[in-house]
Order: C-alpha cells, then structure tokens, then sequence
C-alpha cells in the first residue's frame, strides 16, 4: 500500500497546499520540484505520492520482501536484496522500479558503479515511504582522506538524506585502514549512514579495525554462493557479530549441478529461485542483480521458499572450499 496525495489536483488544493508548500500551480507540481532537489524532497516529503498531469508515480505490489531479515543495531535489514553492479545509469532507474514494484524493499548500489542518480530517480518515482526501502551505497579504496565527500556526493546523487548501511568496497591498498573506518563511524553519529560496514574483508582485517576503534563492522559483503561456503568463515563473522552478506550468488555457481536441480524440481522452482532461498535458510543477505523484468520478479520468489535441513545440507556440500 501506498500513502500520500494528488498535490497538483485541484480538488484537493488545501490538502496538496499543506505538503506541496505552494508549489502546486500551472507548470509545477512537487515532483519537478523534488527533481530539483531530491534529497530535500525525500527528507520533508517522503510519503507523497505523485502526480505529474497523467503520470502518476507509486507502487502498488502484492508482494513484499521486508521479511525475513537479519537484526543491525541499527533496526533490521531485509535479507534478500537488488543488486545494481553493471546496471548502467541510464538503465538504473527503470531496474530499480521494477524491483520495488516486485517487491524488494533493499537496494544495493556503491560510488564505483556509477549508477546512484539513476537509482536515485527511481527511488524517487515510486512514492514509497523512505523508511520502508534499505538503501545501501560502498565508498571506493582509493577515496580514503575523502569519505564524508563521498558519501556526501552518494546522497545527493540518491536524492536521500542518509543511506542505511555505508561500506567500505574493497581493502584500500589491500590494508584494513582504520583512520578510514574512523570516518565512518563519525558519520553514522552525525547521522549520514544509519550502519557502517565493509566489503571484502577478511576476519583478520574485521580485527583490525575492532581493536583500533572499539567498532564492529555491521556487515562484510563478499562474493558467496553455495560453491564459496565456509563453515569457518561463517562463525568467524558470527563470532564477530558480522552479518554475511552475498554477491554475484549466480556467477559463482553452477546452475545445471545435478543435486542443486533435483531440489529445484523438488520444489517446482529455478535453480536461482533454490539459490536465493539457501542463502535466506543461513539468514546470509543476498543481492541477486537483473535487468530483466521477468528474471527480477522470479529470483525474488526464492527468499519464501522453504528448504528442509537436508536440503539445505546437499547444498551446503557444493562447497569448493578445502
């Protein structure tokens, strides 16, 4: 469900006054305004829903992936998220719409990929509640001695006022880098970033940073499928109180392995469907990445698949880790 008001219709002037603040007459309505400034648009007016003439802008979904999700300090992170790596600029926004139309409700994009104005401006278009979307942005290596810049840059290009988890993309110089980490804890205080976390890091370098800052990451994302299963690495994190989450959890698997089919018919489902839903049974977050509508709306449907245990362990044993 959606909420909000039609502020340019001029039969509910008074009411689109209130939350248009005069910006609704001839020419005008508050989403060109907010396309002015998306970030100030969110932040006042983040239950509006849209009008422009014709066009209206929300989304009305009958599925809806909040749930499951995995606790942060911070509040709860929906396990099954859209990842936007090689989605152009240009694409991003339409890629973005179709997932929350389909009901992803976690948005995975980073400073590197380029693509954050156009996710932004999807973001923007749906009219759904700020609070009800978890958006995820990655500062790059070499921008360290720059990252209130950064994430600056990260939410004006977004159009929000703050993301709900920051992460360090890579190692820089392939060193934990704790002055870096200092940055971002500062700017979870000063409230830019609700969680701080890393990407690509080893437990080694998760101890870097604890023991210089007193500070936890919240997350390290790294690449992971069934292939890339860790039992050790799996509880180091846990240990940790790092939640593991996945990416490229298709390009690291093998799709036509016998043992991942079986289960996949077993449960009249795709072999990504049984993917995505092995890494929601472990309650690891997984950010499969489409542009094609029909593929983005399938993969979803695998975080309400329910695996058995022995299931689970079959998979489990497509580890090529020694």
């Amino acid at each position: 469900m959606w909420d909000g008001v039609d502020a340019c219709n001029p039969e509910r002037k008074e009411e689109g006054d209130r939350l248009a603040t005069g910006l609704c007459h001839p020419g005008c309505c508050w989403l060109e305004a907010a396309r002015l400034n998306r970030r100030w648009a969110y932040r006042i007016y983040p239950r509006a829903l849209l009008w422009c003439g014709s066009r209206k802008t929300a989304v009305m979904t009958t599925s809806d992936y909040t749930k499951p999700a995995v606790a942060l300090s911070s509040g709860e992170m929906p396990l099954l998220g859209f990842g936007t790596w090689q989605i152009d600029n240009a694409d991003a926004s339409e890629a973005v719409q179709t997932a929350l139309e389909a009901g992803y409700r976690h948005i995975d994009t980073a400073t590197g990929y380029q693509n954050e104005a156009g996710i932004g401006e999807g973001l923007m278009a749906v009219g759904l509640p700020r609070d009800s979307i978890f958006v995820t942005t990655k500062m790059p290596p070499d921008n360290v001695g720059k990252e209130r810049e950064t994430l600056e840059e990260s939410l004006t290009k977004l159009g929000l006022d703050h993301v709900d988890l920051w992460l360090v993309h890579w190692p820089p110089n392939k060193q934990a880098t704790p002055e870096a980490w200092e940055q971002f804890i500062k700017a979870q205080q000063d409230g830019l970033t609700k969680s701080i976390g890393v990407s690509n890091y080893s437990l080694d370098q998760i101890d870097e940073l604890i023991a210089a800052t007193g500070v936890a990451p919240a997350v390290n994302q790294i690449p992971w499928a069934p292939t890339k299963y860790d039992p050790a690495l799996v509880a180091g994190l846990k240990e940790r109180n790092v939640v593991l989450e996945g990416y490229s959890p298709f390009k690291l698997s093998n799709m036509d392995d016998p043992a991942l089919t079986s289960i996949a018919e077993a449960h009249d489902a795709t072999p990504a469907q049984i993917i995505v839903a092995w890494h929601v049974k472990h309650e690891f977050v997984v950010i499969p990445k489409s542009t094609k509508r029909e593929r983005i709306v399938s993969n979803a449907v695998g975080a309400h698949i329910e695996l058995t245990d022995d299931e689970v362990a079959t998979i489990d044993g497509l580890s090529e880790v020694s």
